[in-house]
Order: structure tokens, then sequence, then C-alpha cells
């Protein structure tokens, strides 16, 4: 499996060229890394932590700015089996975050205390998807 944990230029620009009126969901899928891999120099690099141990702490260390923003989890899930797809891609967690829009989530990453946290992230995950998607209404059948 390719690892995938930032977006390249690229990818941010296309989802930021997007419509941005109004509310937009980020689905996320993490695999975590067995033992989190900071680099040198980083204030935890050494430390015995697992990547769900280095997750926690980034979802502590953003959450303020997050909040700040206008973030909220509208779904999450602990992923138990792949029954379509390769089984190779397990997932250890999935959720749904809202952002008010896409210059929110921008904001957020954007933000100085979030660029700190953000060092978990990466030590924490081994691989990950990220996709912007438009909240529609729910309906009673799998067609809306």
């Amino acid at each position: 499996m390719e690892n995938y944990v930032d977006p390249t230029r690229e990818q941010f620009g296309a989802m930021m060229k997007l419509p941005d009126a109004g509310p937009i969901h980020m689905l996320n899928l993490l695999k975590f890394r067995a033992s989190a891999a900071y680099p040198d120099g980083h204030p935890e690099a050494g430390a015995a932590r697992t990547g769900a141990e280095a997750y926690a702490l980034y979802g502590r260390d953003s959450a303020p700015i997050f909040k700040r923003v206008g973030g909220r989890i509208v779904y999450a899930a602990a992923p138990q089996c792949m029954l379509i797809g390769p089984g190779d891609e397990a997932w250890d967690a999935a959720f749904v975050a809202e952002y008010p829009s896409a210059a929110a989530f921008a904001e957020m990453i954007k933000d100085p205390d979030y660029q700190r946290a953000v060092a978990h992230r990466q030590a924490a995950v081994e691989t990950s998807r990220l996709v912007r998607m438009a909240p529609q209404q729910s309906g009673a059948t799998f067609a809306g």
C-alpha cells in the first residue's frame, strides 16, 4: 500500500478551487503506525509512543483551533473489516469532520499552533485518505 500522510500542493490547490458556498465535510480514514515516528530534533523524538497515542496528542493540541474555526465531528466510527476493496487497506479510525467552509479549513491548517500540532499527526499516521465532500440531505434509500 502506498502511503499518504499530507496533501500535495496540487491536491490542496484543487480542493480550494472548488465552490465554497457552505459547509464542507472531510472524510478521514486513518491507519496508524505501530510506533510514532517523529523527526530528529522534535521534542517527542525517541519517545516510546504508539501511532494512536501520537494521534491523540494531535487531537488534543489541534482541538482549540478546530473549534475556533467552527469545526465539528459529525460522524466517527471504528472500522472493523474491509468488505469491498483492497484487503491491505485496513483502517484504524474513520470520521467525518465538518467545517463551515473550505476557507475555515484553510485557516485552521495555516494557524501556527495547528502547524505545531500536525507534527503529532505526521508521526502517528502510516497512511490516510482525506476526501472533501459536499453535504447532502440524507434519505431512506441508497439513492437519497
